[in-house]
């Protein structure tokens, strides 16, 4: 019963909407009505600018970490290593499809990467590092945050499927689910990087500035 309860808790944590209210209390805007149409951290860069986009990310992960953590109220799973990650995984894909279909903003919500990075990075922050950098990367040499999300989850699956080699069958599972939930959240955006028309972030952009008046010069 208490089981039933924390995920439940963890449900109502991933459901809040931080895009939303901060598109609201401080630009009076629902910003579900701008860019994407989506109230997740990527949206939030585009039309509130990489200052917003970058506070509504780390809510986003802390959401995960915290809904993920909430394992710790019940003692029993201190000394039980796999229940307690299988529980873990329970609360995570709670605070995640909060995320997706949030109860406090009629179920129109994010598309639940930055949440589920939280929730990795509360179960195996190792690994969670590791896709950190893949994104970072992708993100530094494209600036497609898209591209970057869907990069770094099939990196998750590769990381525990083939380099950690996790024998735990939910989690390898998880891990599989992970990379086909980020894939089927992004299916528009894949279309829109197939057809060249995804938009990126405002950030790096003075570095593409600069990049684009060199070849200007390189021309001339």
């Amino acid at each position: 019963m208490v089981e039933v309860l924390l995920i439940v808790l963890a449900y109502l944590i991933g459901s809040i909407p931080t895009a939303i209210w901060i598109s609201k209390y401080f630009f009076d805007i629902d910003i579900r009505e701008y860019g994407s149409g989506n109230a997740g951290a990527t949206n939030t860069f585009r039309v509130l600018g990489s200052k917003w986009g970058t506070f509504v990310m780390i809510v986003d992960v802390l959401k995960g970490v915290v809904a993920t953590s909430l394992w710790i109220l019940i003692p029993f799973y201190l000394h039980d290593e796999f229940d307690r990650t299988n529980f873990m995984v329970g609360l995570g894909l709670a605070a995640v499809l909060g995320h997706i279909f949030p109860v406090w903003a009629d179920f129109r919500g994010g598309k639940g990467v930055a949440t589920l990075f939280g929730m990795i990075l509360a179960i195996q922050p190792t690994v969670a590092l590791y896709c950190v950098g893949v994104f970072i990367l992708v993100l530094y040499l494209t600036r497609f945050v898209s591209l970057s999300s869907i990069l770094a989850s099939l990196a998750f699956a590769v990381l525990i499927l083939f380099i950690f080699n996790e024998k735990e069958p939910i989690y390898r599972g998880f891990a599989i689910a992970v990379a086909l939930l980020v894939i089927l959240t992004h299916q528009k955006n894949i279309s829109r990087l197939l057809r060249g028309s995804e938009s990126k972030v405002p950030i790096l952009k003075y570095r593409d500035k600069k990049r684009t008046r060199r070849r200007e010069n390189q021309i001339k």
